[in-house]
């Protein structure tokens, strides 16, 4: 766990927010993907293997972001 955040702090903040914004939210018409895939795993529907992947690959930049802001808050409290 250690190395996790260590590997978080090497981490700078514009490229988390770049990447979240960017490959987290791509494409962006007709709606971000990640939205996509969040709505078919709610309804049910996510059960093919790409989009899974999918939804790993577009969700692992916000993951990233808010596993930067929980450290962050933590090193701060």
């Amino acid at each position: 766990m250690k190395q996790f955040g260590q590997l978080l702090d090497r981490i700078d903040w514009p490229i988390a927010v770049i990447a979240a914004l960017t490959l987290g939210l791509a494409p962006f018409v007709p709606e971000p993907h990640l939205w996509e895939k969040l709505k078919m795993l709610a309804a049910g529907t996510l059960v093919r293997p790409i989009d899974g992947f999918d939804l790993v690959l577009h969700g692992l930049p916000w993951a990233l972001l808010l596993a930067k802001l929980i450290r962050a808050g933590l090193a701060r409290g």
